[in-house]
């Protein structure tokens, strides 16, 4: 038996060996043959269940003194004014 191997990555996604299947709990299912599939956990992804690097626009925001941080985990990330 071949272990799928998770990691999970700090301020970022979580990386699964793939291929995998994904059941969302509306019942629909995403499938990625990939062999590394990062799969989202900030919930900013325009392909949620899986990353689109999103989190990585957010913590840029959220390092500059004059933009406010990213601070929900729910909604999309704030555009730029």
């Amino acid at each position: 038996m071949s272990a799928a191997r998770v990691q999970v990555v700090p301020g970022g996604p979580v990386l699964v060996s793939g291929p995998v299947r994904i059941e969302m709990p509306d019942g629909d299912v995403v499938e990625s043959d990939r062999f590394m599939v990062a799969v989202c956990t900030c919930r900013r992804s325009e392909e949620y269940p899986l990353c689109d690097t999103s989190h990585r626009r957010c913590r840029r925001v959220a390092e500059s003194p004059s933009r406010s941080a990213c601070a929900t985990t729910s909604g999309p990330a704030p555009t730029p004014p």
